[in-house]
């Protein structure tokens, strides 16, 4: 009689450390990762809007796009006859359908890689983790670059200085807490399979 109640108690013993074990498990995967969130609608929000602007390229590629810059800026209450705009509606003119539709499409399939990194992250995929950090990692030296020495003079492009340092401070900390939390975020989908 003792050793049955002795067994009850070793039984008892081993639910209470089986039901820590599983709620320990339950506190694990409960917990939340804001960053991460941020992250990813910072991911969505970025590949919504190149999928817009791929659409806007698309409809516009068989307009006058210098009439239609006109038109946009005296709705917009913009002298459409500064240098600046009379340049780029210069530019927009020796632009052919061809080379439109091409950059329709180039803006699209980059709008993909954001939307697949955030699809990505909200399902906690290990590799997509690395692409995100790998893809941010990328343009980090670019923006450093464009910070010392300006956007190219062959270019158009006047970035602010503020939204290139926006920019590299958003690249710079996803990449930062990626590699911190790589091991918290991502590699827990696989012990659950191995447990399982």
């Amino acid at each position: 009689m003792h050793t049955g109640g002795q067994q009850s108690v070793g039984f008892q013993n081993e639910q209470a450390s089986i039901r820590e074990a599983v709620g320990t498990q339950t506190e694990i995967r409960k917990k939340r990762a804001p960053t991460l969130y941020a992250i990813i609608i910072i991911k969505l929000l970025k590949g919504l809007i190149f999928v817009a602007l791929a659409i806007v390229i698309y409809t516009l590629s068989d307009n006058d796009l210098p009439a239609e810059l006109h038109h946009v800026l005296q709705v917009l209450r913009f002298n459409p006859e500064r240098k600046f705009w009379v340049d780029l509606a210069r530019q927009l003119g020796e632009l052919t359908e061809t080379k439109v539709l091409w950059a329709a499409a180039g803006t699209l399939i980059y709008s993909l890689f954001s939307l697949i990194e955030a699809i990505g992250l909200m399902l906690r995929i290990k590799w997509i983790g690395w692409m995100t950090i790998l893809e941010s990692m990328f343009f980090i030296p670019i923006e450093v670059f464009e910070l010392v020495h300006g956007p190219p003079p062959d270019s158009n492009r006047n970035a602010h200085p503020i939204l290139v340092v926006t920019i590299l401070a958003i690249n710079i900390m996803i990449v930062w807490y990626l590699l911190k939390n790589r091991q918290r975020l991502f590699h827990h989908h696989g012990h659950e399979r191995n447990a399982a």
